[in-house]
């Protein structure tokens, strides 16, 4: 038997190079207002130190990108909504997830906390809206009617009442009593992007695809004109109807922003000072809101006003009301650095407020906004970007001993410490397309869109020189194999030559001398160079034509040697092996072609990627090369074997560069997702056959998390469902627990045959616990599957009782049946009691055999329940005794230090008096 080839793995290492993407929202977090701010960066949230520019915590996430947030009310946690329909709760002290959810099939497009922070509601692309129960970490039931994307969800602060808008133009108000909508406001005629609550829920300002917010008034049904004192604005007559439920909705007006697009977000502080939206363009606008205090005054004043000109007594009623623009009026517009994103405001110190702002181009912007004095509006707006790039990173490039990485965009040039991951040295630049550290790693060498190649020096951060080397885009440039030059294709048909030069500065001639290129000679094609590679030993010259092909010439005589051709599209990419005797191409098809570079033959032609190959590299003095696509995916290869090895999955866009590090332990990869990211070597084997059963269990996920809801028997509201999902962990703990209960049968078994030989008078040893009792350290079978239901997840237990098949729930309804008389986890079993109970009710009624367990369990279970109640009764009035008791031992010691300090100064006065008596 022949050996078979040994392959280490790669393993995602550490992401950088961002400050926030723009799929997801930014929210202020922690007890200092305006101090901290979390927001979204690929798979991970960052928070940001907003005073220092720093990063304070990073909240790691596992593969899929963030989507949303939302900071609980007491600034302990902040949920997470991902890009596959999951919700982590993480605590941000330790920067754990601590609760997680799983219950949308697409992406979560909505977060909000309850006013108490025990409910969370989550929103959905598919429509969904799922109320989640964060103390006892489940999903409480799911709502169903909006037939778009859930753009918003907000809980009453005083009623059990939930509203949400969708992009079906409607916003809709849930009755969580009886989880129903009782109202839907059917008047936008576009898609509502956002919502805001304000005057404690009795007033509701929409936002849609136009420039007006259209404000409501949320009316009690049960007494519309409310015999309060709270001023009342003009009501437009327009669309008012009798309609049944507890609240009744009724149009004020709308109040206009400057901005024409359609409204991407809406926000307001806690005390509701300010209302904060944008678009999608720079402007954020900042309208005050006037409180109910103010309002009241100045309904008074303009009576006061009113009778004086009409010479009618003070105490006459005159005819005077507030208009809309008294309650909300335009404060300021200010201009941002870039395009909002997102935005969030936060309360300051008197009257001024803090917002945020995340941009489309990587970046953060905060700022001050003062209420009262319209002059001076802002405080100017901070932007934290010093460790991002502004666009795509186009190019990347290793120095030669490992330790730093140059990354270029449109907009600048960084580098960075690979260890440390600081950015070590900005430079600004043109376009750049591709990039190479000059021998010595002190300068940088780049290739633009506009035809130049620029020369950086790293250690003082200055351009050097700028030539102008092609008459169109510089697509690319390699390092001579003897490292005295360079070589430079572009798409004016050129390869060109530069020598490395030490020339004088002119301005300052007793300098030191400074890197040049000097042009040597040029090779013209009959296409525009896209790709140019020399091979290690010397000898050949590898281009890349847009006519598909690649030619390869003799360095030295640029003589014409081989012509590459197979290729149905332009080949954007290539790489020749450290042995100059294979040569990897990768096109626009899709396809990867390894070829002889002996004889020009095509060894293996692979389809790689789904879509187009941007970037080849062989891992050095190896036939193993690294490819990335526009597919968001990197995979590598045997160029021998002609095998795929495995696939990184980690970006979430188009993979525009890769770049291995000389000693091939680390791979740098950059995306459009602005996210740089590390690829470290590590020395656990891999195994060519269980990484193919790795991708064939995550298709197997995948098409598991595509299917249907599960149908629940006797359930026939349409509008709500169970608020889980079919997932690879709820088939695995239904698994663990139909074990579990064969496991319990077999036992019971094992000892009743042991038993039978014991009554017959028969000598023998008492029959082993089954091996998973002893692992879980269970002393009794009932024990055993008591374990195994409790280490169930909260969240995934009504999903995986839902898939029993009934022989196994007849058999778990009598384990619950002595669970529950015993008393064990009462409140566990009790709950899979009632949720197989609603589910099976038909096949449980039907069934005989369990007649006598459902009656002893009619009896059993109140006692158990009415017993669980009355100790949590006893141990909750004990604490709020003890309560009680520290709060008037603390009173009576401030009491104490007030008295203390009175005397003291009563003192220190009487002191003073005396002094100035005797003076």
């Amino acid at each position: 038997m022949g050996l078979t080839k040994q392959y280490l793995r790669y393993t995602a290492d550490e992401v950088f190079g961002l400050v926030g993407t723009g799929k997801s929202n930014i929210v202020y977090i922690g007890a200092i207002p305006g101090k901290y701010c979390a927001v979204g960066a690929c798979e991970n949230v960052i928070i940001w130190d907003l005073r220092t520019g720093e990063k304070h915590l990073t909240l790691k996430g596992e593969k899929h990108e963030v989507t949303e947030l939302a900071a609980s009310p007491d600034n302990q946690h902040v949920a997470v909504g991902y890009s596959d329909g999951r919700i982590c709760v993480f605590n941000l002290q330790s920067g754990e997830a601590v609760i997680t959810f799983s219950g949308h099939k697409s992406a979560v497009s909505a977060l909000a906390y309850d006013q108490t922070g025990l409910r969370l509601v989550s929103g959905g692309k598919d429509t969904d809206l799922i109320v989640w129960d964060i103390v006892n970490e489940c999903g409480l039931y799911r709502l169903k009617g909006h037939k778009g994307l859930i753009t918003e969800a907000a809980f009453f602060k005083h009623k059990n009442i939930l509203v949400s808008s969708s992009k079906d133009t409607f916003v809709k108000f849930w009755d969580l009593d009886t989880q129903h909508c009782f109202k839907t406001l059917v008047e936008h005629r576009a898609e509502v992007y956002g919502f805001v609550l304000l005057r404690d829920d009795t007033r509701l300002v929409t936002g849609s695809a136009d420039s007006e917010l259209r404000v409501w008034d949320i009316l009690d049904s049960a007494h519309q004109e409310s015999p309060t004192k709270k001023p009342r604005l003009e009501v437009n007559p327009e669309g008012e109807e009798e309609e049944l439920g507890p609240l009744h909705c009724v149009k004020v007006g709308s109040v206009f922003r400057s901005g024409r697009d359609r409204l991407v977000s809406m926000d307001t502080d806690k005390e509701q000072k300010a209302l904060i939206c944008h678009g999608s363009d720079r402007i954020l606008e900042v309208f005050t809101l006037t409180s109910e205090g103010d309002l009241k005054k100045r309904l008074a004043k303009r009576q006061k006003k009113q009778r004086k000109k009409d010479g009618l007594p003070a105490d006459s009623e005159v005819s005077v009301s507030l208009k809309l623009e008294d309650e909300i009026s335009k404060h300021a517009a200010i201009k941002m650095s870039a395009k909002i994103v997102a935005a969030d405001v936060v309360i300051a110190t008197g009257s001024s407020v803090k917002v945020v702002c995340l941009f489309t181009n990587n970046t953060v912007g905060y700022s001050t906004v003062d209420l009262v004095d319209k002059k001076t509006t802002t405080s100017g707006v901070g932007v934290i970007s010093h460790c991002s790039h502004q666009s795509d990173v186009r190019t990347l490039a290793f120095s030669s001993d490992n330790t730093a990485l140059l990354s270029a965009s449109s907009e600048s040039v960084k580098v960075w410490n690979r260890t440390s991951l600081q950015c070590i040295r900005t430079m600004s630049c043109d376009y750049a397309l591709c990039s190479l550290f000059a021998p010595g790693d002190r300068h940088i060498i780049l290739g633009t869109k506009s035809g130049k190649l620029q020369v950086f020096d790293i250690g003082s951060g200055s351009l050097l020189e700028d030539i102008a080397a092609h008459s169109g885009s510089v697509w690319s440039i390699c390092m001579a194999p003897d490292k005295r030059g360079l070589i430079s294709g572009g798409a004016d048909k050129q390869v060109k030559f530069w020598n490395f030069e030490l020339v004088a500065d002119e301005q300052n001639p007793t300098a030191s001398k400074q890197l040049s290129l000097a042009h040597m000679r040029t090779l013209q094609m009959d296409e525009d160079v896209l790709c140019v590679r020399c091979s290690p030993d010397q000898r050949l010259l590898a281009v890349s034509l847009l006519d598909n092909t690649v030619k390869v010439f003799f360095l030295d005589t640029l003589k014409f040697f081989l012509s590459l051709y197979g290729h149905k599209l332009p080949v954007l990419c290539m790489d020749i092996s450290a042995d100059s005797t294979l040569l990897v191409s990768g096109s626009a098809d899709r396809n990867i072609k390894i070829w002889g570079l002996d004889f020009g033959d095509c060894h293996k032609s692979i389809f790689a990627h789904d879509d187009s190959v941007t970037c080849v590299q062989f891992i050095a003095k190896t036939h193993l090369f690294f490819s990335g696509g526009k597919d968001n995916k990197i995979k590598e290869w045997d160029a021998d074997k002609f095998e795929h090895i495995i696939t990184l999955e980690g970006h979430h866009g188009q993979v525009w560069c890769l770049t291995v590090s000389p000693s091939g332990n680390v791979l740098a990869t950059a995306s459009h997702d602005k996210s740089l990211r590390f690829w470290q070597k590590t020395h656990e084997p891999l195994i060519l056959q269980e990484e193919r059963e790795m991708e064939r269990e995550k298709e197997f996920e995948n098409t598991l998390g595509q299917e249907g809801e599960a149908v629940v028997p006797g359930e026939t509201n349409t509008d709500t469902g169970l608020a889980g999902k079919k997932s690879v962990e709820t088939v695995k703990a239904a698994e663990r627990l139909m074990e579990a209960i064969d496991v319990y049968k077999e036992e019971k078994y094992k000892w009743s045959i042991y038993r039978l030989e014991a009554q017959s008078g028969r000598k023998i040893s008492e029959p082993d616990p089954h091996p998973m009792m002893q692992a879980f350290n269970a002393q009794t079978p009932e024990k055993y599957v008591q374990l195994v239901l409790r280490k169930v997840k909260s969240s995934e237990l009504e999903e995986a009782l839902l898939v029993l098949p009934f022989q196994y729930v007849i058999e778990l309804l009598k384990l619950l049946d002595e669970f529950i008389t015993a008393g064990w986890d009462v409140e566990l079993n009790c709950r899979c009691l009632f949720f197989l109970l609603r589910v099976h009710h038909g096949q449980i009624t039907s069934c005989s055999e369990l007649l006598t367990v459902i009656d002893h369990m009619r009896k059993a279970t109140p006692d158990r329940l009415s017993q669980l109640r009355d100790r949590v009764g006893f141990n909750l009035a004990g604490l709020q005794f003890i309560q009680r008791d520290i709060e008037l031992s603390e009173d009576t010691v401030f009491f104490m230090d007030a008295t203390d300090r009175f005397k003291e100064k009563k003192k220190k006065s009487q002191k003073k008096a005396i002094l100035a008596i005797k003076t």
